[in-house]
């Protein structure tokens, strides 16, 4: 089967086309981030948010539907000398097996997929958090579509608030805001931007 794919051409340059620095509503939850154990990078690309967490320790699975981006990512993570604890698996996310009570931590970073889809990977992303488990995501709202500085052109794979506060209403969401901001991620997302911000725990009790 040929993972050949839109995203493979738009990786298919010397540079990081959405930088090499974590996200920043990524960062900004530093001192809340688990400091061993397991965390699921999804949507990795050419590997910014991944390789961080790598660095800072973490074991990281980064799962991708390009092969170019996740080559770069894996060239990043050596670069960093974080190779080892950078696993890379090649997948559609639409169909990926995700495993259950796998992670201590989940990102999804501008990830975009229509409704049905995307609410079944939230369901499959929320089931792989252990308990106590974090996750981080960042993503372009509808009136993104007004500034045009990235992201998708139909408002099908653009986010409200309201659904992610239902497809993760298994979760405990600490933090849910849409905002305006100054992107500053490489070439492709640059500008003002409008963007949902989740951080969400898996506040079951194992015992129960």
């Amino acid at each position: 089967m040929s993972w050949s794919n839109p995203w493979d051409e738009r990786f298919a340059t010397e540079d990081y086309v959405y930088g090499t620095a974590p996200n920043r509503w990524l960062e900004a939850q530093d001192g809340l981030l688990p400091r061993m154990g397991r965390a699921l990078a999804v949507a990795d690309g050419e590997g910014r948010n991944g390789v961080w967490l790598a660095e800072r320790g973490l074991r990281v699975t980064a799962v991708d539907g390009s092969r170019v981006g996740l080559e770069k990512a894996r060239r990043l993570a050596r670069e960093r000398a974080c190779a080892a604890r950078y696993q890379t698996v090649l997948a559609d996310l639409i169909t990926w097996d995700c495993p259950a009570h796998a992670y201590e931590l989940v990102v999804l970073c501008y990830l975009h997929l229509p409704p049905a889809p995307r609410r079944e990977l939230h369901r499959r992303l929320a089931a792989s958090l252990v308990p106590g488990g974090l996750l981080v995501m960042e993503a372009f709202t509808p009136r993104q579509l007004a500034f045009r500085t990235g992201g998708p052109s139909h408002p099908d794979l653009l986010y409200e608030p309201v659904e992610l506060g239902r497809d993760f209403a298994g979760l405990e969401i600490l933090h849910l805001e849409e905002t305006e901001l100054e992107l500053e991620e490489g070439l492709l997302h640059r500008g003002r931007s409008a963007v949902l911000r989740l951080l969400a725990r898996n506040a079951s009790n194992p015992g129960r």
